[in-house]
């Protein structure tokens, strides 16, 4: 016997944040059959456990089934690992864009298809498209509606494979209409206020979390002329582009990183955010990533305009994406100030469709 009009499966990743809550109910209203699922993955205050009521109650609130996937070790071994890895070879790595390709969208996406599911869905700010051809169908992402909160920057890694699996509810939303939303629904968290800083940390600080894993090490701040100015804790805490930290008073603008050597321990500091040292024109990539099948796999040497950014929430600015066998360089119209090693570089068309991103290898 043949099923018809059976309803589509989505489980939904609940954070116990409202965003996710939301994408639930608006899912539940466009008649899908919806799952909640909270990850319980590293923490370290202890705050996930309030995370995970809350989302327990919000599905409770929508009347859906709740489950708890416990991916701490391979959280973990992914993730915190990454990032601790990242630290100690003195780059700035990104670990919330490595939570998305191995957690989300990896063990969460593998062990839902496997549970019954045709799709998983969370509380992401992007949109997805279908691109229909002749002869397949293809997932664009663009960026969200809501400027301020699109988080497509740190979805480069997504493949077509994983896309196909994909919903993202509040894409067309604003943060605003999100909490109406939320209010409407009658939500238990559509006050709850919105996590920052890397979501494993919680209210420990990063530098704090770091020196359980790296030896703080005395070394020098000089300025760009090589003045020694003052001394810090070891090169491998600070990123390029921080201000706060220092701890280095007395002078008229505010001291920024503009680089550092790590095998000498030394950090080089920039006087005001509009310093040349700051700028740079243009990153080597390695990682990267193709969302367009047509730019993946190329060999042959391309050259594509683009817009691009290199952190979150930067506006997108021109640039040239240089591809060939041995390399992806991006080359900035403008130079571009505080880009540091490790983190992600996302490229877009003008009409924000993400063609793709990378890891920033090289600065020059």
């Amino acid at each position: 016997m043949i099923l018809k009009n059976k309803k589509q499966i989505v489980y939904v990743g609940m954070s116990g944040g409202v965003d996710s809550s939301v994408a639930a109910a608006l899912l539940l209203k466009q008649r899908y059959e919806v799952v909640g699922v909270h990850l319980k993955c590293y923490n370290v205050d202890g705050c996930a456990v309030q995370d995970a009521e809350d989302a327990r109650h919000a599905a409770e609130t929508l009347g859906i089934p709740f489950y708890v996937l416990d991916f701490e070790k391979e959280y973990k071994d992914a993730v915190v690992k990454y990032m601790i890895d990242g630290y100690k070879k003195g780059i700035t790595p990104n670990p919330d864009v490595m939570c998305n390709k191995e957690i989300k969208f990896g063990l969460f996406l593998k062990k839902a298809l496997e549970m019954g599911a045709d799709y998983v869905a969370t509380g992401h700010y992007i949109k997805i498209q279908n691109d229909y051809s002749k002869y397949k169908v293809s997932y664009r992402l663009l960026e969200a509606k809501d400027k301020n909160k699109d988080q497509s920057y740190f979805l480069w890694t997504l493949t077509q494979g994983q896309l196909k699996h994909c919903l993202f509810p509040i894409g067309e939303y604003t943060k605003p209409e999100v909490r109406k939303l939320a209010k409407k629904f009658r939500l238990p968290n559509a006050e709850k206020k919105d996590s920052q800083g890397i979501c494993f940390l919680g209210q420990v600080s990063l530098p704090e979390f770091l020196q359980k894993y790296i030896k703080p090490r005395k070394g020098y701040v000089v300025n760009i002329d090589g003045k020694i100015i003052g001394e810090h804790n070891g090169a491998h805490f600070y990123t390029i582009g921080q201000r706060s930290g220092l701890g280095i008073g007395g002078y008229k603008k505010p001291l920024y990183i503009a680089d550092k050597n790590i095998k000498k321990n030394i950090i080089i500091v920039a006087e005001g955010d509009d310093h040349p040292a700051l700028y740079k024109k243009e990153v080597e990539l390695t990682n990267v990533n193709f969302l367009n099948d047509e730019l993946r796999g190329k060999n042959k040497e391309l050259r594509i305009p683009v817009m691009a950014r290199v952190r979150y929430r930067q506006p997108l600015t021109s640039a040239t994406l240089s591809l060939n066998h041995k390399s992806h360089t991006l080359f900035f119209k403008k130079p571009m100030k505080f880009i540091a090693e490790g983190q992600s570089a996302v490229f877009y068309d003008k009409k924000g469709m993400m063609l793709g991103g990378g890891v920033i290898k090289s600065v020059r």
